[in-house]
């Protein structure tokens, strides 16, 4: 038996209005009673009537213009590279649509330069943006900015609170931080010290490592079971900084037993536990770079977690066009699986 899609005129008929009366309340489009409206809405969710959204949107006079605004993947952290193929495959899917998407990069170390890529969006007048709000000070900025002239964005990777996003899609952050804390109480010997590591030039800033360092943190509030929480904060990640630095800590801290790394460069602090044949530390950190899988798959990390970046952007743009094109308002947090990766399971995930 073949199933016919509602339409508005069956709509109309079983309401007793006309059709035009039908598209003015589900488009809500000028006056309609209150009485008439809630029939006709009743009828159409009995009916489980959805729009035509190919037709609905191809009648658009102008194409919808989004705009992402995403740091620049370098030769040190690829972690970007991901992103743009996320991108790419839902405008893959939206091409019988009129829609355009154009990238724009920021320096991941510079917040001047982030702002200045930020005037260039606003000159792009989009219709939404895609973001990762990785300075928060810059970023509440720029988003009000986009509050002001009715621009949505969708942040992903992180998110802040204290603006107006449309919606989220990524790992809950904060509880990612606990995730690692958890791996860490598995691995670790009682007694033994754990050492935080920041590879930022401004952890206050830098929002999504500072909540990732007090969602571990917060594992161990009421944890006695180990020994000193040394956080070290490194601000210069070139590699010859990086054995300066930690030097130093293992110098005055000769009992460390795990160290945790809240970003993807956990393979520079890889690279000096192996050079520096430190095996008594274990290595948690973030991210499948193909330098820390080479490092998870030798043993020198023991666990990574995973974020998924290809699907934050997928998502991230769906919901924007969904949006744009129908008025879908979208699950405001969609937090993301935290994948566990360990050298066992890794290929399943690259």
């Amino acid at each position: 038996m073949t199933i016919r899609k509602a339409r508005l005129k069956d709509i109309a008929i079983l309401s007793g209005v006309s059709i035009g009366t039908v598209d003015r309340v589900l488009h809500d489009r000028g006056e309609v009673a209150e009485k008439t409206s809630d029939k006709v809405l009743k009828i159409a969710r009995e009916l489980n009537y959805t729009p035509n959204l190919m037709a609905q949107v191809l009648k658009s006079k102008r194409p919808y213009n989004l705009v992402s605004l995403l740091p620049r993947s370098t030769e040190e952290n690829t972690f970007w590279v991901k992103h743009p193929i996320g991108m790419m495959r839902a405008m893959s899917e939206l091409d019988p649509f009129p829609i355009n998407l154009t990238q724009i990069n920021f320096d991941l170390l510079s917040e001047t330069d982030f702002v200045k890529k930020t005037r260039t969006v606003l000159k792009l007048k989009p219709d939404g943006v895609l973001l990762a709000p990785i300075f928060q000070s810059e970023s509440i900025a720029f988003c009000s900015l986009l509050r002001k002239v009715n621009i949505p964005f969708v942040f992903v990777d992180g998110y802040i609170q204290e603006t107006d996003f449309l919606a989220y899609i990524g790992e809950n952050v904060f509880q990612s931080g606990k995730v690692a804390g958890q791996l860490t109480e598995m691995i670790t010997p009682a007694g033994k010290d754990l050492l935080i590591i920041n590879l930022a030039r401004n952890l206050q800033n830098v929002h999504h490592l500072n909540n990732r360092t007090k969602g571990f943190l917060s594992f161990f509030a009421n944890n006695n079971k180990f020994g000193e929480k040394i956080s070290l904060n490194i601000s210069n990640p070139a590699s010859d900084n990086i054995k300066k630095e930690l030097d130093l800590v293992f110098k005055n801290h000769y009992n460390i037993g795990s160290i945790f790394v809240s970003g993807s460069k956990s393979y520079k602090v890889a690279d000096y536990i192996k050079a520096s044949n430190i095996s008594s530390a274990n290595l948690i950190g973030y991210d499948l770079l193909e330098r820390n899988v080479a490092h998870l798959k030798s043993g020198t990390i023991r666990f990574l977690i995973g974020q998924r970046p290809e699907e934050q952007t997928y998502k991230g743009v769906k919901k924007l066009f969904d949006f744009l094109s129908s008025n879908k308002i979208p699950e405001k947090m969609e937090y993301l699986p935290i994948d566990i990766v360990t050298s066992e399971n890794v290929d399943y995930f690259i």
